[in-house]
């Protein structure tokens, strides 16, 4: 009983103590199985931590057991623990290096890798390129971004507008060599791919850039037109260069470890035979026409043929047409496959209108959700009354809206042409649509409007009177309105030359005598903008003495106290020098005292003409360099002309800063003093006008520089406002020596600069006030 009831009591604490008596059994067990060996090596290797001093001092880990057995050895360890202290390492700073400057590339696309697509290479000679290179030119250049000729030696006259590249050689072999050479080392990190045809090929550049855009930029591809070698013994086929072919980068960039031994080893009469059995040693690829799908079209034409008689399909589909004989062939080749991508174009526009017109059924607002005309941008709409475009009122003879302001005067001009084209378009389309049934013949227009919507085009309405005539031969005269649209066509960017900003500027300031009070404040403006910044511009002074002045130079120089400022100003910035010059002049001409300076700066030298009244700035000078292309753009730059603040500020403090404000001045569209040009442009117009001067002496005081570059020269005049660019009111009298234009000029921007409309007439206002009372 008694042995049941304790086993009732100890039953539930039974496997409490079965448990501990199982985990001290354990780790009995696991003290036996962990202890480490008693070797020295051991114990220093694993057991003991070293001390920041090197002296075995430390603690042993918890389950290491330590090498002595001895009481004597375990109470010195102890000790010796007892007696460590740590030791404080004071903070070293670390050193700071200057960080590397990073290197941003100045375009986005070098900055990712975006290439171009195509670079085009034209093979030429001497004999042929102011021929047949001159055609080549011209019929692809204004469709691809980059043409290059490359040629063996170089004629005595290169075509204006074509890069050419000399190999000074007239070997074949040796051309085609050093011509895969320059591409490989100039254009191979620019473009995606390469195409190299003879100047006796014409090519369709629209459909070889099609060509491309349909090709995988990585594959190695070697594309034209396929030929067997001569003699059959190798094997493969390369592409014969009459026809034109297509070189992948990949392929260029397999090629180019192994072009020294193919100019060493690979010998061939023809060029294009050497490239191929180049390729297809060393790149193990042939030449192929068709590839992913894309075909690689050509046309065999015959001697003398006339290319508007060639009817099959073979000739109209192809990218290249050889051989060529003459520059006139050339041209008959363009006209005929332009007029073919022409029809293709009305066609494809013709289908996205039909297109339009039957999904507009289904839109919200059925048919009237498609704008006339079909696949041109709505007509803009204005938010407020000021945005309300003006229609301008004209007849066959007569417009309503004249630039001058007046309220009438003649059509003539680009104007006359303008109007006849639009009713002549109008009067085709109207029996275009009505024919058979009915001729319209136009007796007069009745009403003509016309205005410029920049987000479509030009618009015109027309009311037209006209003579109807059935097919019965009966007539009746009737009133027909139209509308037409000249649309703007696609925006195309137009490659300009590279440009940068580093460019030294040599500002010329013109000084007369009625100009030396002005120079004090242009200087000031000048220094803290250019000197204290160390603008990379040099200022020169262009001191005008008249015959009288000049001779009493040296007893009363009337820019004596100009000069003095010159010198302080070099005195207080001594790595500023102001050089200045002088001449004497009885009509001052901007002509005549350029012909003086052009001959003392080289031909490279950046001018900006400026003024004394003209406050300049780091802002304008690097317009003024980006502006101003050599060889092809001169900069006239429009000004911001304060008004005369006795009107503008009338009865009113005048403010501390002046802003660009319409209230305090405008741009002043008739004045062309500022400009920017280079010195070997200016030479060479200044060439081209000599003859004229030789019969009449007196066109350099009647014309400014602006005149000159616009009558004479052939590069780009570029008139722009410049907002950087302003000049303060002060009244200057017209020089009446001038030509008619230039002098109305004169006098029309010293009308302006007097101030705004409301400005005036508030004035006028006030006076008629105060003389009435």
């Amino acid at each position: 009983m008694r042995f049941s009831m304790l086993i009732s009591l100890l039953r539930p604490i039974g496997p409490v103590i079965i448990g501990i008596s199982l985990g001290f059994t354990l780790s009995l067990l696991s003290v036996s199985w962990v202890e480490e060996s008693c070797d020295i090596n051991a114990v220093i290797d694993e057991g003991i931590i070293l001390s920041q001093d090197g002296s075995l001092k430390g603690a042993r880990r918890p389950n290491s057991i330590s090498p002595g057995n001895d009481d004597g050895e375990e109470e010195e360890e102890e000790e010796e623990e007892e007696d460590f202290q740590p030791r404080i390492i004071p903070y070293k700073p670390v050193k700071q290096t200057q960080p590397k400057k990073l290197f941003r590339a100045k375009y986005i696309s070098t900055e990712l890798g975006i290439r171009e697509r195509l670079f085009v290479g034209i093979l030429t000679s001497k004999n042929t390129i102011n021929t047949l290179g001159v055609a080549v030119n011209r019929t692809i250049s204004h469709h691809l971004d980059n043409v290059v000729f490359f040629t063996g030696t170089r004629s005595h006259k290169i075509p204006h507008g074509m890069m050419v590249v000399t190999h000074g050689d007239e070997r074949l072999i040796w051309n085609m060599f050093q011509t895969i050479k320059y591409i490989l080392e100039h254009y191979i990190t620019e473009y995606d791919w390469f195409y190299l045809a003879q100047d006796d090929t014409y090519t369709q550049a629209d459909r070889i850039k099609a060509l491309v855009e349909h090709l995988s930029m990585n594959r190695v591809l070697y594309m034209g037109s396929p030929e067997e070698f001569i003699g059959g013994e190798m094997q493969g086929r390369y592409c014969y260069g009459g026809f034109g072919y297509l070189l992948s980068r990949s392929l260029l960039l397999r090629l180019q470890p192994f072009l020294e031994n193919c100019r060493n080893d690979i010998l061939s009469a023809r060029h294009d035979e050497w490239l191929g059995r180049c390729i297809i040693d060393y790149a193990d690829t042939n030449c192929v026409e068709e590839f992913e799908g894309q075909n690689y079209y050509y046309y065999e034409m015959g001697k003398n043929s006339d290319p508007s008689k060639e009817d099959n399909v073979q000739f109209n589909n192809a990218l290249t047409v050889h051989p060529v004989s003459d520059p006139e062939q050339m041209y008959r080749l363009h006209k005929h496959f332009t007029e073919i991508e022409l029809q293709k174009t009305y066609e494809e526009i013709e289908k996205l209108q039909a297109e339009i017109k039957n999904v507009s059924v289904v839109a919200f607002e059925g048919n009237r959700s498609a704008l006339w005309p079909l696949g041109i941008n709505p007509p803009f709409e204005p938010k407020t009354r000021f945005e309300v475009l003006r229609w301008d009122y004209f007849t066959e003879d007569q417009v309503y809206s004249c630039i001058d302001g007046s309220p009438k005067c003649e059509l003539r001009g680009i104007d006359k042409l303008d109007v006849a084209d639009v009713i002549e378009t109008a009067m085709g389309e109207l029996n275009k649509k009505y024919k058979p049934v009915l001729h319209l013949k136009k007796q007069q227009l009745i009403n003509g409007y016309r205005r410029f919507d920049p987000t479509r085009g030009m618009e015109y309405t027309l009311d037209l009177q006209l003579e109807v005539v059935n097919q019965k031969g009966h007539s009746r005269s009737i009133t027909k309105r139209v509308h037409l649209v000249r649309p703007l066509s696609r925006i195309e960017i137009i490659p300009m030359p590279y440009v940068t900003e580093a460019t030294r500027v040599h500002i010329i300031l013109p000084v007369t005598l009625q100009d030396r009070e002005h120079v004090q404040q242009f200087l000031e403006v000048y220094a803290t903008n250019a000197f204290e910044t160390s603008e990379n511009a040099i200022l020169t002074f262009l001191f005008i003495y008249d015959p009288i002045e000049a001779q009493q130079v040296n007893q009363n120089d009337i820019f004596a106290s100009v000069k003095l400022q010159i010198n302080a100003y070099e005195h207080r910035y001594p790595t500023v020098k102001i050089p200045w010059i002088s001449v004497k002049s009885e009509s001052p001409s901007q002509i005549k005292f350029m012909d003086i300076i052009s001959k003392k700066h080289p031909v490279d030298t950046l001018f900006f003409i400026a003024t004394v009244k003209t406050s300049i700035n780091s802002e304008f000078l690097n317009r003024c360099r980006m502006n101003s292309i050599n060889n092809w753009q001169v900069f006239f730059p429009i000004h911001f002309q304060y008004y005369n603040p006795d009107i503008a500020y009338h009865n009113q403090p005048l403010p501390n800063t002046l802003d660009l404000v319409k209230e305090a001045g405008h741009f002043d569209r008739s004045s062309f003093t500022e400009a920017c040009f280079y010195n070997s442009d200016y030479m060479a117009t200044r060439t081209r006008m000599s003859s004229d001067v030789q019969e009449n002496e007196e066109i350099l005081e009647n014309l400014d520089i602006y005149d000159m570059f616009v009558k004479y020269s052939g590069l780009h005049v570029f008139r722009a406002v410049e907002p950087a660019l302003h000049q303060k009111y002060s009244y200057e009298p017209c020089n009446p020596r001038l030509s008619e234009d230039v002098y109305q000029r004169c006098v029309q921007s010293t009308l302006d600069s007097l101030g705004s409309r409301s400005q005036l007439a508030m004035l006028m206002f006030e006076q008629e006030q105060g003389n009435s009372t």
